[in-house]
């Protein structure tokens, strides 16, 4: 049986399904079987401060999901939006599919693949903003 694997560095702290788990002293690997479970890393986790940018308040609204602490179903329509709205400005054929796949997953309410998806424009957003401030 396959699943996610998680490889928690010592001490390192991981959110799932709502519960703050935190590793021990020494390096470790977790398989979670359960499908659709909600996981997101602490250390991998954006503030709501650092939610500045259009793809960083898309991270942000996907991970409040795999949170679990809002109502899912405003949530997932503000996302939709969001994504929508990136469609529009990143018209590039790796952005497209990107931001098609993170749609897809918003209407499967898989916030983990949007999550993982979506954190794959952030480098490219950072060069378009930091060529835009040159």
């Amino acid at each position: 049986m396959s699943g996610l694997v998680l490889k928690l560095g010592p001490k390192e702290r991981v959110l799932i399904n709502g519960a703050v788990v935190e590793n021990g002293d020494r390096r470790s690997r977790i398989t979670v079987l359960t499908s659709r479970a909600n996981i997101l890393r602490l250390k991998d986790a954006i503030h709501p401060d650092e939610a500045n940018t259009p793809v960083r308040r898309a991270c942000y609204l996907a991970q409040l999901l795999l949170s679990g602490e809002v109502d899912a179903s405003t949530l997932l329509v503000r996302l939709e939006g969001q994504i929508g709205s990136l469609a529009d400005i990143l018209r590039d054929p790796q952005s497209t599919e990107i931001l098609g796949r993170a749609s897809q997953a918003v209407a499967e309410q898989n916030a983990y693949s949007c999550l993982k998806l979506l954190r794959q424009l952030l480098p490219l957003e950072e060069r378009l903003l930091f060529q835009k401030q040159q």
